[in-house]
């Protein structure tokens, strides 16, 4: 089946690296922060998973006519639009054995690229005997409400029902679904997700316990909400990655920033900068070079996966420049390292969905209160609430709710309420993925574990995992396996236990 058309790979790496930058830079000071995505890493890594077509036979494109609004009972409520989702039965036990689902949960963008980069299912599956399902966030890809985008992104009215709570519902109505259709009611579900889907997983495991026996959540910053965690978190993270990686790098890069502003605050100083940076068209304002740059940064940490080791990358075209060199030209030949192109810092390039999408779900939910405090290697950017409120309502016209995905979901003393309540999820982490500082980092009980690497980047141990995938990542992901084997043995013992009594 082909799910992508075929494009040249240097033209597909171009564009991943620049939708990756451009991407997270629309409104300096409200939505310039690298978003959360559990693919974006490998791509830019393995950019032929945009430009091939090569996804495995196996794999079965369903859609489900999904409920419009699970919590409303009004006319409109009943709508319902096709949402997608891919089965891959090829090494499932079946019913009868009571063989095991697991289930992928989308994320922010279309489900695609997760069919190959996503490998943790495939990978586990034979040994499992599992069932594989993928399924898609409502409004990305081809799961999209109202008959088409843009009648389901024509304003806040249309737009009311792209939230997590929806999202989750819609998970369990179509786990349940297949459950049904193949007679499959006593087969345990494992939901997996990364990042933002990884919260969606951890929080589906919560409200719907009878759907999901258990959660892998890998880099789910559950706790970057409601000022949990310090707004600063995520680039004191940043900071770490580079020094550790290089600490010349590190100075240059933080003496940089003053330069940048000097220079521009001279005559003709954005020409100047325009030509240090070879930039795609004249600048107009430093904010735009210094958001870029620093957004190339937090890519490169929060992607800072083996072998490639983007951070490293920089910091060694950074330090490898002419020691005569001034530096901004140290600092331009860390951009070129990163990617080398024609042009630099803002190339024109098509919003994608996926923005247009993130951009709603940040300016209603997912407030996350990321800042730059003191003490790391960017100038001082502290996350203003009043602002960013002002902003989302000047773009949508409605408030964003700061407080609600706490109020919904929990998260403030966390171990003090989970301990006793929830249990059988895996919230995994990389310590150098930025995103960690919002993460679950020690055990809450015997049964909701922090499975997390000193140098593992986001994400990193639900990909596809490879010959070369060094010792550390090996061991977390059998790790991970031991753990949700030992859920569903558990449950296989409770089930026979039960079936015997009746």
């Amino acid at each position: 089946m082909n799910y992508s058309p075929k494009f040249p790979v240097k033209w597909v790496k171009f564009m991943v690296m620049i939708l990756s930058i451009a991407s997270t830079g629309i409104a300096a000071g409200w939505t310039d922060i690298p978003r959360l995505s559990p693919t974006r890493g490998i791509i830019m890594e393995d950019p032929d998973l945009l430009s091939s077509a090569a996804v495995s036979d196996d794999l079965q494109t369903c859609y489900y006519p999904q409920t419009l609004d699970h919590f409303n009972y009004q006319p409109q409520s009943y709508g319902t639009f096709q949402q997608r989702y891919v089965m891959n039965f090829k090494y499932w036990g079946g019913a009868n054995n009571s063989a095991p689902i697991l289930a992928y949960l989308g994320a922010e963008s279309p489900l695609n690229v997760s069919l190959t980069a996503i490998g943790f299912l495939n990978d586990s599956a034979v040994s499992f005997n599992a069932l594989l399902v993928y399924i898609e966030h409502r409004y990305y890809g081809k799961s999209i409400p109202f008959g088409s985008r843009e009648e389901a992104f024509k304003n806040a009215s249309t737009l009311g029902y792209f939230n997590s709570a929806q999202a989750i519902a819609d998970y369990a109505e179509i786990i349940m679904h297949i459950k049904n259709e193949h007679r499959a009611f006593y087969s345990p579900v494992i939901v997996v997700g990364g990042s933002y889907g990884g919260m969606l997983a951890s929080w589906l495991r919560l409200k719907y316990p009878h759907v999901a026996l258990g959660a892998l959540a890998s880099s789910a910053p559950i706790l970057y909400f409601d000022n949990i965690t310090p707004s600063g978190a995520y680039y004191s993270v940043v900071t770490k990655d580079f020094r550790e990686a290089s600490e010349s790098c590190y100075q240059t890069i933080r003496n940089s920033w003053s330069v940048i502003d000097k220079i521009a605050s001279q005559p003709n100083g954005l020409s100047t900068l325009s030509m240090i940076f070879n930039t795609c068209k004249p600048l107009t304002k430093s904010s735009e070079l210094k958001i870029a740059l620093k957004n190339m940064y937090a890519l490169a940490a929060q992607y800072n996966s083996p072998p490639r080791y983007p951070v490293t990358v920089i910091c060694r075209g950074i330090d490898g420049a002419n020691e005569t060199q001034d530096i901004l030209s140290k600092i331009f030949a860390g951009v070129v390292a990163y990617g080398n192109l024609s042009c630099y810092i803002n190339q024109q390039t098509n919003e994608s969905e996926t923005t247009e999408g993130w951009r709603w779900q940040r300016c209603s939910e997912m407030v996350i209160p990321k800042g730059i405090g003191n003490g790391t290697m960017f100038q001082p950017a502290p996350f203003n609430l009043t602002s960013f409120i002002q902003h989302c309502k000047t773009i949508f016209g409605v408030l964003p709710r700061p407080h609600w995905v706490t109020s919904y979901y929990g998260g403030h003393d966390i171990k003090l309420i989970l301990q006793r309540f929830g249990s059988n999820i895996i919230f995994s982490n990389g310590l150098r993925d930025p995103y960690s500082g919002g993460g679950v980092l020690e055990n809450i009980s015997e049964s909701i574990l922090a499975v997390k690497t000193v140098n593992g980047s986001h994400c990193l141990d639900i990909h596809a995992q490879t010959a070369s995938d060094p010792e550390w990542l090996v061991k977390q992901r059998q790790t991970e396996v031991k753990i949700i084997r030992g859920w569903i043995a558990q449950y296989y013992a409770d089930l026979k236990d039960i079936l015997f009594k009746q």
